[in-house]
C-alpha cells in the first residue's frame, strides 16, 4: 500500500513508501481505510525518541486521522464495517500510522464522524483539539477568569481560544499582527504581537492562568500569573512553581468522549478550523512545513 513515513529506526528523512498491508485486526482493533490524516510538528518526534508511539519502521507516520472501517477484530461491538470514524491513536497497535492507505487502530479510541462533517475537516481536529480541551480542563477556569495563551495563532492555540471564550473566560493571546483579526473573531479579547520584546508589559497581568503553546514562553509568562494561579505548558518547559502557582506539562492522550464533543462542535459550526488538504505524495513537503512551523495557521491534512 502507498504510505509516507520513515524507512528505518531513527531515520529523520520522511519519504514515500510502499508498505505491506496491515494484518487483520486483532482483539479490540479495527482496520481503517484512511480518507484523511493530520500532520503536525509532533510527527518529527515519532521516530526520533521524543514520543514513543510504538512505531516499527519501515512505517507510516501520523497519529490522527479519519477513515471508513474495513475490518473488525474480535470483541469489537457497535462499529460496523463501512462506518466513518476519527481517532487519535498512540501507541499504534500495528506499528504504523495514518499517513497510509490503511491503518490498524484500537477500536475504543475511535469515535463516529458526525453526519455532514467532511473527512478533511474531521482529520484536522484530533490532536490539536484534544490538547486544547485537556489543557483547559487541567486549568479548570471559570466564567470571568483571565487566560493568557501564547501562540494563539497556531492550531492548538486558536482552538483553546474558542473553547475558553465559549466558557466565558477572557482570553489574551500572543500572535503575529496578521492573525489579530482572525483571533478576535474566534473570541480573543486581546491579541498581543509576540515579535515585540516588551509584549509582557502590554499583557496587562495578572492572569488566573497561562496556556503555553509557544516554546520558550513559559518563563516569561510565569510572572504575569497571579499568586495561586496555574500554568500549563504544551511545550515541555513548565518552570518551577513559585508564589503558589501550579506549573505542569501536558501530553495529549486519546479520549473518544472528548473527541466526540469536539467533532460535534465542529460539525455544528461552534468550532472553526482552517485545514489545507494535500495529496499523500506531498507528505515529505508537508512534514517539513509542519516541523518548521510554516503553516500560516492552517492545519495540513494528507489525503491518500
Amino acid at each position: 500500500m502507498k504510505a509516507c513515513g520513515v524507512s528505518a529506526p531513527g531515520a529523520t528523512e520522511v519519504t514515500l513508501l510502499d508498505l505491506p498491508e496491515p494484518p487483520p485486526p486483532g482483539t479490540g482493533q479495527v482496520l481503517i481505510a484512511v480518507e484523511a490524516a493530520g500532520v503536525g510538528a509532533w510527527d518529527r518526534l515519532l521516530n526520533a525518541g521524543g514520543w514513543d508511539v510504538g512505531l516499527r519502521p519501515p512505517a507510516a507516520l501520523g497519529v490522527e486521522g479519519v477513515g471508513r472501517i474495513s475490518a473488525v477484530g474480535p470483541g469489537v461491538q457497535g462499529l460496523p464495517v463501512g462506518d466513518r470514524v476519527v481517532a487519535h491513536e498512540a501507541p499504534l497497535p500495528g506499528g504504523s500510522g495514518f499517513w497510509a492507505e490503511q491503518v490498524l487502530v484500537t477500536a475504543a479510541h475511535t469515535t463516529p464522524v458526525p453526519s455532514g462533517l467532511e473527512p478533511v475537516a474531521a482529520a484536522a481536529l484530533p490532536i490539536n483539539g484534544l490538547t486544547a480541551l485537556q489543557a483547559l480542563e487541567a486549568l479548570g477556569l471559570s466564567t470571568g477568569q483571565r487566560l493568557l495563551v501564547t501562540n494563539g495563532g497556531g492550531n492548538t492555540g486558536s482552538l483553546a481560544i474558542q473553547l475558553a471564550a465559549a466558557a466565558g473566560v477572557e482570553v489574551t493571546a500572543t500572535a503575529s499582527p496578521s492573525a489579530e483579526k482572525r483571533l478576535r473573531s474566534l473570541g480573543a479579547a486581546e491579541v498581543i504581537d509576540y515579535h515585540d520584546p516588551a509584549w509582557p508589559v502590554g499583557a496587562q497581568g495578572r492572569f488566573d492562568a497561562a496556556l503555553i503553546a509557544a516554546a520558550g514562553t513559559a518563563a516569561t509568562a510565569l510572572p504575569l500569573i497571579r499568586d495561586g494561579g496555574q500554568l500549563c505548558s504544551l511545550t515541555s518547559d513548565a518552570p518551577n512553581p513559585e508564589r503558589g502557582i501550579t506549573s505542569t506539562n501536558l501530553y495529549v492522550r486519546p479520549d473518544p468522549a472528548q473527541l466526540a464533543r469536539l467533532t460535534t462542535d465542529l460539525a455544528q459550526g461552534l468550532l472553526r478550523l482552517t485545514p489545507e488538504p494535500l495529496p499523500l505524495m506531498e507528505g515529505p513537503a508537508a512534514f517539513a512545513r509542519a516541523a518548521a512551523g510554516r503553516t500560516a495557521g492552517r492545519k495540513l491534512v494528507l489525503v491518500p
